[in-house]
C-alpha cells in the first residue's frame, strides 16, 4: 500500500500528466497534496485500476486531499511549444493553482522544468511508488477521459469515447475518412507512412 508522502512531516505535492501520446485533445496534469497518513488499497497508478475503481478513488481523493488542482494545455499550444514543454506547462499550472503551496514537488518521470520557485524531485514510475503522485494520475486520467468522451459527441467519427484520442486503428480510420479537427495535434504524425497504412 502506497504511502501518501515520502516524508510524512513535509508538505509534498504529487504531480502527474496524461495524454502525451494522443493524436487529439489536450495534455492534462493534476497536482495533489494528501494528508500525511492517507492510505488506501486502491491508491495506485491509474492504469492499474478499473474505470469504476478509478472514478471512486477520484471522488475520495477530492474529498480527503488537503489541496488538488487539474490543468490542461490545448492542442494548439502543443503544436506551438511541443508536447514535452506542454506537459511541463500543464503541471506548472496545476501546481500554481493549488490552494496550498507544497514544500516539495514530486514529479512523475525523469525530468521537469518550471519557472516555479518550488524544489522538486523527479521519480521514474512515481505513480506506482508514491501516493500523492498516484492520486494525481487518477485525477488527471478521470478528467481527460470525461473530456474526450464528451468531445466524442461533437466528433463521433474518431471513437474518442473508446480510445481517448490515442492512435488506434479506429481513430486513424476516422482521420482518413473525415480529415482532422481543431483538436488534432498537427505537429504529430497523425497517420502512418503510406507503406504502413493498413486501416
Amino acid at each position: 500500500m502506497l504511502k501518501a508522502r515520502i516524508k510524512s512531516k513535509r508538505l509534498e505535492g504529487g504531480c502527474d500528466e496524461v495524454g502525451r501520446g494522443c493524436l487529439a485533445g489536450p495534455v492534462v496534469a493534476a497536482a495533489v497534496i494528501l494528508p500525511p497518513r492517507f492510505r488506501h488499497p486502491f491508491l495506485k497508478d491509474s492504469k492499474q485500476l478499473t474505470e469504476r475503481r478509478r472514478i471512486e478513488m477520484g471522488e475520495l481523493i477530492k474529498q480527503k486531499a488537503l489541496a488538488w488542482s487539474i490543468a490542461e494545455v490545448s492542442p494548439l499550444k502543443i503544436d506551438e511549444i511541443n508536447i514535452l514543454n506542454s506537459s511541463f506547462l500543464a503541471m506548472s499550472i496545476a501546481i500554481r493553482n493549488l490552494e496550498i503551496e507544497p514544500e516539495l514537488l514530486l514529479i512523475d518521470g525523469n525530468r521537469f522544468y518550471s519557472e516555479l520557485e518550488i524544489p522538486f524531485e523527479c521519480i521514474i514510475k512515481g505513480d506506482s511508488k508514491v501516493g500523492s503522485i498516484a492520486a494525481a494520475s487518477i485525477l488527471a486520467k478521470n478528467y481527460r477521459d470525461d473530456l474526450m468522451k464528451n468531445l466524442h459527441h461533437e466528433f463521433p467519427f474518431y471513437a474518442w469515447d473508446k480510445n481517448m484520442g490515442y492512435p488506434t486503428k479506429a481513430h486513424r480510420r476516422g482521420i482518413v475518412e473525415f480529415g482532422t479537427t481543431y483538436l488534432h495535434r498537427q505537429s504529430f504524425q497523425l497517420l502512418p507512412k503510406q507503406d504502413d497504412l493498413k486501416l
